[in-house]
């Protein structure tokens, strides 16, 4: 009889074993390399996708709130002393409090997402992710949509915008336990640092895209730059639907080695399956199995295998030794990463008179230091097994780079692009070694017996943390940069040494 995993294979991997079968049959390939391959390309491609429809807010708040001096007003804009300055705003953001209303957005969104983050861990554990995901990011697209569509009905109304927000980070939140555990199902522990660096440059290639998409509309029509990243994110949840298999029972696969886990084979017995349809000499010799010392342990150990690995509580998550440390460094490590994907642009813009497009092209470099800074940690994680170390380091660095930027980040593209790199590097590498790399080792803690479903709730504790900071940071930034962007880089770099501090590294 099939496991009952089997019966849940993706719709379009049942339609391309069948075309296997008929027009290659007698093809021969290692299937569970294949489908790892595959489970990693699906989930790179979803991630990206969120955060690609993430992206554009930070993308239209430079046409949102604007100086419009400079600016040739339409024939039927009638300009006189009251609307000088800001005709060319959107209500309501045209006020002295634009800033503030911008950064109430992004918290509405924020604060939605870090809240809902903890609830999506344990639901997780508990569901098919495939519909998980692919549910979530289809509606994480209409959200997306429903926001562009204020733009194509003038719809000024504040309470719907922080509506659409809330709703879109609550489905936003499906992304990260999801993809994460799809991950944590089908490859085992070994050196992951080095891997999990590359696939998440999924985070830093989809801020690069939505930047890039909702710039080239952003000076024109700015509703399309929600209404092309919400398409593309609904559509790539329709592929994880028709493609993912989430778990390798699903597809026929056998599942990784953990830690404190045996796999059915390597049990000093034999199970009977059906005692009618062996000989004597067979249930003797399992019967001498029987009293070996360790048959009971062995039985037990069977038993839990064959039925499955076990949801953990969320005490029992907190209780693993790492994971409270590493959530409050995420959470300060997180309201750096997000600032500056919330805001740069409009610092960009406010800074160096850039327009909105280019401010949103320039942004994209500091994702680009993003990714390398990803690989770079993985890579020296793997390679010295000391990924705290590793992270401390760059948290280090991170606190003159943040400096440096915002002391000569305005001199030109000659000095500003080498600034960007290295900052994006040194802050988002901390950030992404902690929710990939870390969160996995901490998910797969020997104290859990090898339980792949503790990896959700693991993983929505150290994220769901990390996100009430990626919630504080652009709301912090919205209320200090009236006072001035010097006060918002002091803000950063302090953050960055307590992410140090409280990981308690040293």
């Amino acid at each position: 009889m099939s496991p009952p995993a089997a019966m849940d294979t993706p719709y379009g991997i049942r339609a391309f074993q069948c075309l296997s079968r008929k027009c290659c049959p007698s093809l021969r390939i290692n299937k569970t390399l294949w489908y790892r391959f595959f489970v990693l390309l699906l989930t790179y491609v979803a991630y990206m996708s969120y955060h690609l429809s993430r992206k554009p807010i930070s993308v239209v708040k430079a046409v949102l709130n604007q100086n419009c001096t400079g600016l040739e007003p339409p024939p039927w804009v009638v300009i006189n002393a009251t609307n000088r300055n800001n005709w060319c705003d959107w209500a309501p953001f045209d006020g002295q409090n634009a800033s503030a209303l911008l950064g109430t957005l992004d918290s509405a969104f924020l604060f939605a997402y870090a809240a809902a983050m903890f609830v999506s861990g344990f639901v997780a554990e508990r569901v098919n992710l495939r519909y998980f995901l692919s549910l979530g990011m289809i509606f994480s697209g209409i959200f997306c949509y429903l926001f562009g569509v204020a733009y194509s009905y003038n719809i000024h109304n504040m309470t719907y915008l922080i509506a659409v927000q809330v709703l879109g980070g609550i489905f936003q939140t499906t992304g990260w336990p999801g993809v994460v555990t799809v991950i944590g199902n089908w490859f085992g522990e070994g050196k992951r640092g080095l891997i999990f660096g590359i696939w998440n440059s999924h985070t830093s290639v989809g801020n690069i895209l939505g930047s890039v998409v909702a710039g080239a509309f952003v000076d024109t029509d700015w509703a399309l730059s929600f209404f092309v990243p919400a398409l593309i994110v609904a559509g790539a949840g329709f592929l994880m639907f028709l493609f993912l298999p989430a778990e390798p029972a699903e597809v026929g696969c056998p599942p990784p080695e953990r830690p404190g886990s045996r796999t059915v084979q390597q049990l000093p017995y034999r199970r009977i399956v059906n005692p009618t349809n062996v000989s004597s000499e067979e249930i003797s010799s399992d019967s001498d199995a029987e009293h070996h010392p360790d048959a009971d342990s062995n039985a037990a150990e069977d038993e839990a295998l064959l039925s499955g690995p076990k949801a953990i509580t969320f005490y029992q998550a907190l209780c693993i030794p790492g994971v409270i440390e590493f959530s409050l460094s995420l959470f300060f490590a997180k309201l750096v990463s997000y600032t500056f994907l919330y805001w740069l642009p409009l610092y960009i813009h406010s800074a160096s008179g850039a327009g909105a497009e280019m401010s949103a092209d320039i942004s994209s470099i500091f994702d680009i230091g993003g990714i390398v800074g990803g690989i770079a940690a993985g890579a020296i994680s793997d390679s010295t097994g000391m990924s705290a170390t590793t992270c401390a380091a760059m948290l280090i660095l991170a606190v003159p780079s943040l400096f440096a930027y915002e002391l000569w980040g305005t001199l030109g593209l000659n000095v500003v692009v080498p600034l960007l790199i290295v900052t994006g590097a040194l802050v988002n590498g901390p950030y992404a070694l902690i929710t990939t790399a870390v969160s996995a080792q901490l998910g797969t803690h020997p104290s859990l017996e090898g339980s792949s479903k503790a990896l959700a709730t693991v993983t929505a504790i150290i994220d769901g943390t990390g996100s009430i900071g990626a919630a504080v940071g652009p709301l912090l930034a919205g209320l200090i940069s009236s006072t001035g962007w010097k006060n918002v880089f002091y803000m950063l770099m302090i953050s960055d040494v307590l992410a140090l501090i409280v990981s308690r590294i040293f």
